[in-house]
């Protein structure tokens, strides 16, 4: 699914016009940022808490020259943990075979 679809969706669900939905999901995701860059957490009880970690610098290789290190920045990346509703929700879903 993508953010089309997931708007497409919301509108059906709730009965609301398109450019109000599309509102209040862009406007969702703008503040779930920003409380990410201001180093706080989203949580969202049952579905999971949205945080930014720090990944420490390490060494790395080269992918050009394999015998090369380099050195790997620390950068911040977001992170993402599954509530228990959202956990037991799909516990109970059947695995997708991958030959289909």
């Amino acid at each position: 699914m993508n953010k089309a679809s997931l708007i497409d969706t919301l509108v059906e669900k709730t009965g609301l016009n398109k450019k109000d939905v599309e509102a209040v999901l862009d406007t969702t995701l703008d503040t779930i940022v920003a409380t990410l860059q201001n180093n706080g957490d989203v949580n969202l009880t049952g579905f999971g808490k949205f945080s930014a970690r720090t990944r420490s610098a390490r060494m790395g290789v080269d992918p050009q020259n394999p015998s090369n290190r380099i050195q790997v920045p620390a950068v911040v990346v977001p992170k993402f943990k599954a509530g228990k509703a959202l956990k037991d929700a799909l516990k109970h879903t059947a695995p997708k075979n991958p030959t289909e």
